[in-house]
């Protein structure tokens, strides 16, 4: 192409090539995620400049091992799991947080007779791994309840993606997101009356979920910070509509879900209570909240989440170029 005819297409209006982002979700498509499809489907990150492929998760996906072997730009992850695989080498950075609040609980039956935490020594708890034990090991260790089974413990059973536990009642209380495993719960017959409820919100140990992020060095490239801050804003436009406009967004989630495993009534249901998790957030990470999660997990007596404060473990110049654009 000669370079009069190059100049020509540009002058003429021609929009150049979207720069290509590929985002991959910490679990499957469902409305824990809402923002990122509707931003997608509003044709929001087309707005700017971006070409997005969102890859779901699953129970054999680590967004972690994604990111490091270059199968994503960017990955939805917990604080807790980030911030260990960085202590152990893997260099990620929170680049965003559209989550400001977490969803995390311990459910119980009330039958068991568990009314506060003193009541957990000498039971049995579900709890997820793959990186989702860090906030629960925190939250023991803080209480000074051994998880090894020992006298004046708890056994920990490593739970699966489900509330089979709870209901087959192999666990005293089951790990349980309130946007999620709750409600699959109560849909099995359980009334909210017959559990009780421990939100690590409410307990002073709750940790960040949901943020976004990136390999360290791929933020020393401007043009890659440009993309990320591109990206930030479209999928907290995404989010913003999300919290605004819950039943469509949870039908857009619906449009996406290739396995149709998921059900409208209990998507919409998820979208009403992840709106309350992404509630009064621009997208940028609070150093308070982000303090809070590395007291946590360096917390953990004589086996912390992390051993020592992080340093570089996050950004704020993409949310403020996101935000300044």
């Amino acid at each position: 192409m000669s370079a009069a005819l190059a100049f020509a297409m540009l002058g003429g209006g021609a929009a150049r090539a979207a720069d290509d982002v590929t985002l991959q979700l910490k679990w499957v498509t469902q409305a824990q995620f809402a923002g990122y499809y509707v931003a997608q489907e509003k044709g929001f990150y087309e707005e700017e400049g971006l070409n997005v492929t969102i890859k779901p998760g699953g129970p054999d996906i680590a967004p972690t091992q994604v990111l490091a072997g270059g199968g994503a730009d960017v990955v939805v992850d917990w604080m807790p799991s980030a911030l260990a695989a960085r202590e152990k080498g893997l260099p990620l950075v929170n680049i965003a947080q559209p989550f400001k609040s977490s969803g995390m609980m311990l459910t119980c039956l009330a039958e068991t007779g568990v009314k506060s935490p003193e009541d957990f020594p000498g039971r049995t708890l579900g709890v997820w791994f793959f990186g989702n034990e860090y906030p629960f090991l925190s939250w023991m260790s803080q209480l000074g309840i051994p998880t090894d089974g020992s006298d004046g413990g708890v056994t920990v059973l490593k739970q699966g993606f489900n509330v089979d536990p709870l209901l087959q009642k192999q666990a005293d209380c089951i790990s349980t997101m309130t946007y999620n495993e709750y409600w699959q719960v109560i849909d099995a017959g359980i009334t909210p009356e017959q559990l009780v409820t421990f939100k690590y919100e409410d307990q002073g140990v709750a940790t960040l979920e949901d943020g976004l992020y990136v390999l360290e060095d791929r933020l020393e490239d401007p043009a890659f910070v440009d993309e990320m801050a591109r990206f930030v804003k479209a999928s907290m436009k995404g989010w913003k509509y999300a919290e605004e406009n819950p039943d469509e967004a949870a039908e857009i989630v619906l449009e996406n879900d290739e396995t149709g495993a998921q059900t409208e009534e209990h998507q919409k249901r998820m979208m009403r209570e992840v709106a309350k998790l992404t509630a009064g957030s621009d997208g940028s990470l609070d150093e308070a909240d982000y303090q809070r999660t590395v007291e946590t997990l360096l917390g953990g007596g004589s086996d912390p989440v992390i051993t020592k404060e992080p340093e570089g473990a996050f950004t704020h110049a993409v949310t403020d170029k996101a935000l300044g654009s």
